[in-house]
């Protein structure tokens, strides 16, 4: 395991590890020891941001404030990392429960995107901001140039809406919960009053909300 790994994060991150125990413990769940992934976690996150708040600010010098912070919160997404994890193959790296693998840990956005994170802060702690840096930026090139204009929320996107055909603002509400707490599953309602509602399903109530939101614009878009 222990050589496998070392393998798969220099071929990942483009460096081999010094401290190899860091990226064990950033691909441990929960639920195989309590040196888990969380405290890497924590620390990857803000690494991510960071990283991708420069960048962006380097890229798109033009941008306001406003535009760059939706750039920033539509490529730091659980599921946004939760897909780089998944082209890197991490989830044959994880190290899980036998309850969680059973659950489909493995491939849970809210555990990959996690872990990617976590790996994000072992990187960081394990060679420093500017090799972080050079991982996220390799990983992310290709999502950070996939827009021209500034992406634009799904749920801000809904409430233009709603607000410029004089509607109700859209309500959201949880239809369904499912599911272990490693791994849930989130059925998200949201309605403009009478006009029109829609439904999705995420590993988060952010996320099902936001599906939702995108299913009824494209739901209005199309009757309109």
């Amino acid at each position: 395991m222990s050589d496998a790994l070392s393998d798969w994060v220099a071929q990942a991150f483009g460096v081999a590890p010094r401290e190899l125990a860091l990226y064990q413990r950033a691909v441990t769940h929960g639920s195989q020891a309590a040196a888990n992934y969380e405290r890497l976690e924590f620390l990857g996150d803000r690494v991510l941001g960071l990283t991708i708040a420069e960048w962006l600010y380097e890229r798109f010098a033009d941008e306001a404030e406003g535009a760059l912070s939706k750039r920033l919160n539509a490529l730091v997404t659980g599921p946004v990392c939760a897909e780089i994890a998944r082209e890197l193959a991490l989830p044959a790296q994880l190290r899980l429960g036998k309850q969680a693998r059973d659950d489909g840990a493995f491939d849970s956005d809210n555990v990959l995107g996690d872990a990617l994170e976590a790996l994000i802060g072992a990187l960081y702690l394990d060679h420093g901001l500017d090799a972080a840096r050079a991982a996220v930026r390799q990983l992310w090139a290709t999502r950070i140039e996939r827009d021209v204009r500034a992406p634009q929320h799904p749920k801000s996107a809904l409430q233009e809406w709603a607000a410029a055909h004089n509607r109700r603002p859209p309500e959201y509400s949880i239809v369904d919960r499912s599911g272990p707490h490693h791994a849930p599953r989130f059925t998200v309602k949201v309605a403009i009053g009478k006009l029109a509602e829609a439904t999705a399903t995420g590993s988060s109530k952010q996320e099902a909300e936001t599906a939702a939101a995108l299913a009824l614009l494209g739901q209005l878009e199309t009757s309109s």
